[in-house]
This record gives C-alpha cells, structure tokens and sequence, in this order.
C-alpha cells in the first residue's frame, strides 16, 4: 500500500513523497518563453523562470538530499493537465494564474507582474498606435465617419489568455482591425517584421525579448499602453499545500536578497529596477 502511495501519478500521492521515493523532480518548461524559458540544445533550459524553479530545488534538497532535476519540454495547451497528472512537478515561466487554470493546478504567489501590449512597427496604422500607444490623432469622441477604410492586421499566439482579451479590445473599441493566430511568438515576430501584421499581441514581457531578437529592432515599438495586469506564478499539483508553502517561502526570501536584482539585470536589462518593485509589492510576507 505504501508503494502504491508513492508511485507517480497516484492522485493521493504529494509531490514531496512522490519526489523522496524516484529521487527525481520535474520540471516543465514552455519553449516559446524566452526570457522566462529558454531552451538549451546543448544542456538544460535557462531563464528567469528556471532560475527560481531550481532555487526551489536546491531549497528540496535541504531535506531530500541526492535528488536529480528532469526537465520536461511541453506546450501551453498540454502543460496544465502534465502537471496535475502527475508529469511535471513544478511548472516554470511566462505562465498566468488564472481561475480557470486553478481548477486544475495551484499557482505560486508571483514569479512576474506584467500586462498585454503589443509590438508595433513605427509605421504601423494610427488606429493601432491609439489602441496600444494611446495616441489619438482625433480629439474625443472619436468619429466613426472619420476612420481609415483600411483594415489593421494584428497577431497573437493560440491558445493564450490574451487572445480573448484582444479581440474584445479591438471589437469595444471600434477598430477595423482582424485577428491572425500564431503557433509561436517568433512566428508572430517574423509575420511583423515580414509586413504580414501590423502588430503583434502579448505580454509586455515577452515582447521586451522578442524586441531583442528582431532582425530590425529601430523599425519596431514596444507598446506603451497595458490592456490587462497579469501575474505569472510556478504551477504544482491542486491541493498540495506542503510544496506551495515552501515554494512561496522561497521565493519570498529570495526577493530580499541583492541577488534576485541581479538575477532581474540578467534577463530584463534597464528594466530591472521597475519590474523588482512590482513583484516585490505582490509578495507575501513570513
């Protein structure tokens, strides 16, 4: 009885007892998330994200020594379920808490505070420029009459919560805009810079890293203007109230450390310092 407790995937099994009896942890990771999740060929995955998730590991090993990491490449549409079957223990990066997500996993206090913007060309079209820059070329209320005939193209990658979120924006705002989907944020990033969209949707975040791979980053503009605030949090089993307890404590101790502005500086730049004080505001005190 005792084994069948233990073994993985045993609905009544706790992470920490499944992780103490294979010696093993799992942790998922989102390839399409730079700088959270960044993919290694050559080793394990880096990031922001990753980062933590192994501060959380080696905080595990205090109490279950000898235990080897197995990082688990998967996609955002599989994620949720891999977690609460039992596959992946900890889910690291750009990942958004959510109620509807939380009926199937639990959600670390946050890793990252960010919102959805976009990623516009500098000669994107000016309904866009008012949409994400909050530029109006017209004073308010704006004419209906008085709108371009021609119809702005805007990207976002599938199955993500923003995709929700933008097309109510463009239909409650009036815009003439149609909505492209996207299987990966380099897919979109290329269908802008190929001139295919006129903007491309999705956390600020990840747009700071996409603007930093772009072929032509002076032809392109980071959006100004968030359309939501959204908290990412490392996912682990529903109802597994020891491991989120020590996740938490980690990362709360963490925030207090210099290293955790440097481990910012690392992955987030000039950035650093704004983004620092926004997680630290959503932490939680021991």
């Amino acid at each position: 009885m005792l084994c069948l407790y233990l073994l993985p995937g045993s609905a009544s099994a706790q992470t920490l007892d499944r992780v103490a009896a294979t010696k093993t942890i799992h942790i998922g990771f989102i390839p399409d998330q730079a700088p959270f999740a960044i993919p290694n060929p050559d080793g394990p995955p880096t990031g922001y994200a990753i980062d933590l998730c192994n501060r959380v590991v080696t905080k595990i090993r205090g109490t279950i020594p000898g235990i080897s990491v197995s990082y688990v490449e998967t996609s955002l549409a599989d994620a949720f379920d891999a977690v609460a079957a039992g596959q992946i223990d900890l889910l690291c990066g750009a990942v958004t808490a959510t109620l509807g997500r939380r009926e199937t996993v639990d959600f670390s206090e946050p890793i990252f505070v960010t919102g959805a913007s976009a990623l516009l060309r500098t000669d994107s079209p000016s309904d866009l420029r008012e949409l994400f820059l909050g530029e109006r070329a017209i004073s308010p209320p704006r004419s209906l009459e008085m709108r371009s005939f021609v119809t702005s193209h805007v990207g976002v990658r599938a199955d993500t919560t923003t995709e929700a979120i933008l097309r109510r924006a463009v239909s409650d705002g009036g815009y003439a805009a149609t909505v492209t989907r996207y299987q990966t944020h380099e897919d979109g990033l290329a269908a802008l810079e190929g001139r295919e969209i006129d903007a491309y949707f999705a956390d600020r975040a990840l747009l700071v890293g996409l603007l930093g791979r772009a072929q032509r980053p002076t032809h392109l503009i980071l959006g100004t203007r968030l359309l939501t605030r959204d908290e990412y949090g490392i996912a682990m089993a529903r109802g597994d109230s020891d491991l989120r307890l020590l996740v938490d404590r980690v990362l709360s101790a963490f925030y207090t450390t210099p290293d955790f502005a440097t481990l910012l500086s690392t992955y987030f730049g000039p950035q650093a310092a704004e983004f620092q004080s926004q997680i630290m505001a959503s932490s939680m005190p021991e």
